[in-house]
């Protein structure tokens, strides 16, 4: 964990952070995270302060293994006890793979 030494407790104008960013992350990284604004405050923090102090986040499918709704286990049926499905061409002679070239790659074939 990272200490710092705090130098004055005093805030950052909005104005004077954004006219003076570089010094504003400069002054984080050396002297700490700083202050900025008074009504709505937010505060600027090196990255790796920012990491040290939160936890690392889970990729997508981690999270999604850990947070799916549980069902309970899904039950697959076997695939070789259905009867085969025919394909959407089992059924074309040769004379239709032949007018299908013809119309859609514009081959020429023997007639």
């Amino acid at each position: 964990m990272v200490t710092y030494q705090r130098k004055s407790p005093r805030a950052w104008t909005v104005a004077e952070a954004k006219a003076r960013l570089s010094e504003v992350l400069r002054r984080a990284e050396e002297e700490g995270p700083q202050r900025i604004g008074t009504r709505r405050a937010f505060v600027v923090v090196p990255a790796r302060v920012w990491e040290e102090t939160t936890d690392p986040r889970p990729s997508l499918g981690q999270w999604l293994l850990a947070n799916a709704p549980g069902a309970g286990p899904l039950e697959l049926p076997p695939r070789d006890t259905e009867p085969q499905r025919p394909g959407p061409f089992d059924d074309w002679t040769e004379d239709d793979w032949k007018a299908f070239d013809r119309l859609h790659l514009g081959e020429e074939t023997d007639d």
